[in-house]
């Protein structure tokens, strides 16, 4: 309807709008002009200062001290970067923190930019005596590309920290100069949230803890993984934080006084442990510089090694003789495999033949041990039944009788398996320990370093977890007839304890839900192991004539055996206690 008066409502709210926003624009211009301009410094009164604002994507925060309008410091935070082809590191100039640390050749298992350092994880800061850089700010003193220089005024004059980055390395120059009045001891605070990086918090978990490597004793030390624990010590070479494949070590071109150092795990959310360090560099008087080196890269083996300063006992390939076997045997056929450039579940497979190829000799003489153990055991079930209401160290003796005669050793099948403990747990250690197989696929599982996963269960089953892991259930299911076929080619029956003979099949169920959150990579490798194990028992019994053997077996009891110095000291402590009161009615409870 027309607004006969000439007055339209509308049209006057909307110059009302558009007067408010001209008025509100002219407002802001004129604010924006009385801003000071871009200059790199500028002394606005004796106890003013404004530190020029940088590039937006170099700023982060603004920080406000001082006490009534007029006599306040402005500073404003500034982040410098350094990089070279592996690292990218972000500086701060509030109290020289690094604020992050990319790793350009690797990403988390989500397949997102991998960062040690991100996100205020880290807080890392000097202390000179009373004095700490934690809230100071720095001024740039060097920069380049591939390095940077950051000084502040300390309570007796300049205190530098300065970073160096070398091309194709992930170890990086660290150094502080500075001058101190009086012997005070220069302390450093490391204070780091791991970020979780990894599939499997359980595994990463277990990996991520603090090392140190001792000096005197010329050995690595660490932290519990297990759980929340604290530590100290003294004459020390370098700290780690070190994560399952990833690890931050400080190291002294020297050494280091002493250090505490304490870690605690968290229950979820995006990080693994909280690891604290807290190092004792050394005392200082008048001027000074300290002289270290930070690594920040991954727990690679090779490249750990070459530093020659102890790292790659950081990658944990078990102790003793399994350790021996990882380091010296199983890393370098790995790697040689691996320079072939060859698929990692082919190398696997290689690997596990190689294994089974080298132990066939032991493998047959066991198989022979078996078979002997077999056709013998008519004449076991005879003694068996023979001596079912008697002595039971009679039938004892009467067994070695039997064995010695024939030439059978009934230990004999034991030992390949003895042979083969040592490999299988340097294997178990060595494959959650590769980084080599991180975010690398083989049939369905689309990273060996960590669990596969076919279904993901509505709810978490209690030790088992909410996935199914397909190569976890293939190698149950293989340890399972394996574990079949060795009673049926042994034969043996256990007269005294019969119930032994089940605990045997409880193994590979129990294994469901120990390997469900492990590397699909182990799991890969038990199942080809036990695959070709079948195939040497089908391809051994093919030269096995049990009937030939059998005729030889009774053929060496009608020879002359002379009997052993050991046999006859077994024989002597058999009759001994034979004779000790007590020792039947044992026995025979024993045996019920």
């Amino acid at each position: 309807m027309e607004n006969k008066s000439g007055f339209d409502r509308m049209q006057f709210i909307g110059l009302l709008l558009i007067g408010a926003v001209f008025f509100w624009f002219s407002y802001s211009s004129s604010s924006d002009s009385e801003q000071p301009q871009e200059t790199p410094t500028e002394q606005v009164s004796d106890s003013t200062r404004v530190v020029n604002q940088p590039a937006a994507s170099d700023t982060n925060a603004v920080v406000v001290a001082g006490g009534d309008s007029t006599e306040k410091v402005v500073q404003v935070e500034e982040f410098y970067t350094i990089e070279n082809d592996l690292i990218k590191m972000e500086i701060s100039n509030l109290g020289a923190q690094i604020t992050q640390v990319q790793l350009k050749e690797y990403q988390t298992w989500d397949s997102t930019e991998l960062y040690l350092v991100n996100e205020g994880n880290q807080k890392l800061s000097f202390e000179l005596g009373d004095w700490s850089t934690k809230e100071v700010f720095f001024e740039i003193s060097e920069r380049t590309a591939t390095s940077l220089a950051l000084s502040a005024t300390g309570p007796n004059g300049p205190f530098t920290v300065r970073w160096a980055l070398t091309p194709g390395e992930y170890q990086t120059e660290f150094s502080v100069k500075g001058q101190s009045a009086g012997r005070n001891p220069l302390v450093l605070n490391w204070e780091q949230s791991t970020i979780k990086h990894e599939k499997s918090r359980t595994l990463e978990n277990q990996k991520t803890q603090i090392s140190y490597w001792e000096i005197e004793d010329g050995e690595r030390e660490d932290l519990s993984e297990t759980t929340a624990d604290s530590e100290s010590a003294s004459n020390i070479r370098w700290v780690a934080h070190q994560e399952q494949f990833f690890s931050t070590i400080i190291t002294a071109q020297g050494r280091f006084d002493s250090a505490s150092m304490a870690s605690f795990a968290f229950d979820g959310g995006p990080y693994i442990k909280d690891l604290k360090s807290r190092i004792f560099i050394q005392e200082v008087d008048g001027n000074f510089g300290v002289n270290m080196n930070m690594y920040l890269g991954p727990n690679k083996y090779d490249i750990l090694k070459q530093y020659n300063l102890g790292y790659d006992k950081i990658i944990d390939f078990g102790w003793g003789i399994f350790g021996w076997i990882s380091r010296g045997v199983v890393v370098k056929v790995f790697n040689w495999l691996d320079s072939y450039g060859l698929n990692y579940g082919l190398i696997i497979f290689l690997m596990a033949f190689g294994i089974k190829f080298i132990l066939s000799p032991l493998t047959f003489s066991s198989y022979r041990s078996m078979a002997k153990m077999r056709v013998l055991k008519p004449e076991i079930d005879e003694l068996n039944e023979k001596y079912k209401d008697e002595d039971p160290m009679k039938k004892q003796q009467a067994m070695m009788d039997l064995y010695r005669k024939a030439g059978v050793n009934p230990l004999g099948g034991c030992i390949p398996q003895l042979v083969q403990l040592p490999i299988l747990f340097a294997m178990f250690r060595f494959f959650p320990a590769s980084i080599e197989l991180r975010q690398e696929s083989f049939w369905w599982a689309t990273d060996l370093s960590t669990y596969d996963v076919i279904a993901r269960l509505p709810f978490e089953i209690p030790f088992y977890g909410d996935h199914v892991s397909l190569f976890t259930i293939l190698m149950a299911i293989s340890t399972f007839m394996y574990s079949y076929m060795n009673q049926q080619m042994t034969g043996s029956q256990n007269s005294q304890m019969p119930a032994l003979k089940y605990i045997v099949y409880i193994m590979p169920f129990m294994l469901l839900f120990f390997f469900n959150s492990y590397p699909a990579a182990l799991s890969y490798y038990y199942l080809i192991s036990n695959l070709l194990t079948f195939g040497q028992q089908f391809a051994i019994r093919r030269f096995i004539d049990e009937d030939a053997l059998h005729a030889k077996l009774q053929e060496n009891k009608t020879k002359p055996k002379k009997e052993s110095k050991f046999q006859k000291r077994l024989n002597k402590a058999m009759e001994d206690q034979k004779d000790q009161p007590g020792t039947n009615r044992r026995v025979r409870r024993m045996n019920k």
